[in-house]
């Protein structure tokens, strides 16, 4: 039990700790380190969807034979196309733009930056979720030091997101507490979302595989949608490649060797 708590957590650490720059350095992060920093994101993101989630997916239904990436296939595209709802109905604002997205609302900055965020964290905590739901279930192909290096990847990525997010608010002109905590509560919804795929995962286990590629499909969706685009424009978008490439292998290797 300790150790499921702690696993639900320790996204949630991540992003405080990464908030918590806001009270080390003075000036905003430069774009190069922006754009290393999300290539690495979106390398820790991909990799998990990969290694920790529609891996075993089909693993599960492996007896089906070629029908065992059925479920893998339709779970992922219903997680990208409940982010492309989400994405569509929330009202939120990207760092970096003035252009709101979503549907119109008399919102603050702030609260849809905010909101921004939480469609991003959304299908991490749900990635956490749903893998621990497996190891607590005794589903063979998924062990609980595997749902832990799930969490410790996402946990990892976490920091520098935790970064991207409270500095640019501390630039704005908000105070180094506010910003720290506007920063910190942004990763709230991971362990949120965790709690609530484990509390349907306990009643809907023959419909797991579905929900780890659900959880797969959501989080390649925020890669392609935010990750990406606001990684590789303008100059220097090599950096985002290099960071792509170091958080991708140093998620794939928490996998197998911690699985």
């Amino acid at each position: 039990m300790e150790t499921l708590i702690i696993g639900l957590l320790i996204p949630l650490l991540g992003t405080m700790l990464g908030s918590a720059f806001v009270f080390m350095m003075k000036d905003g992060l430069s774009p190069r380190v922006q754009k290393a920093l999300l290539g690495f994101a979106s390398g820790v993101m991909v990799a998990a969807s990969v290694w920790s989630l529609l891996i075993p997916s089909m693993d599960m239904v492996a007896d089906s034979g070629k029908w065992a990436v059925f479920p893998a296939a339709v779970g992922f595209l219903m997680g990208m196309g409940f982010l492309l709802m989400i994405d569509c109905l929330t009202p939120h604002l990207h760092l970096g733009t003035d252009r709101p997205e979503g549907l119109p609302a008399h919102l603050s900055r702030t609260a849809m930056l905010a909101l921004a965020v939480t469609i991003h964290n959304l299908p991490e905590g749900m990635a956490v979720g749903v893998v621990f739901a497996g190891a607590e279930n005794g589903i063979s192909n998924i062990s609980l030091a595997s749902a832990v290096a799930v969490s410790l990847g996402i946990a990892i990525q976490n920091i520098p997101e935790g970064a991207i997010i409270s500095m640019p608010m501390r630039a704005a002109g908000n105070s180094r507490w506010r910003s720290f905590v506007i920063g910190s509560l942004s990763g709230v919804v991971e362990p949120i979302g965790a709690l609530c795929v484990m509390l349907l995962a306990s009643f809907l286990m023959p419909v797991l595989p579905y929900m780890l590629a659900f959880a797969a499909g959501a989080m390649i969706y925020v890669v392609i949608e935010e990750l990406i685009p606001e990684a590789s424009g303008g100059p220097h978008s090599n950096l985002s490649t290099i960071g792509f490439a170091v958080g991708f292998v140093l998620m794939m290797v928490l996998d197998v060797v911690m699985g």
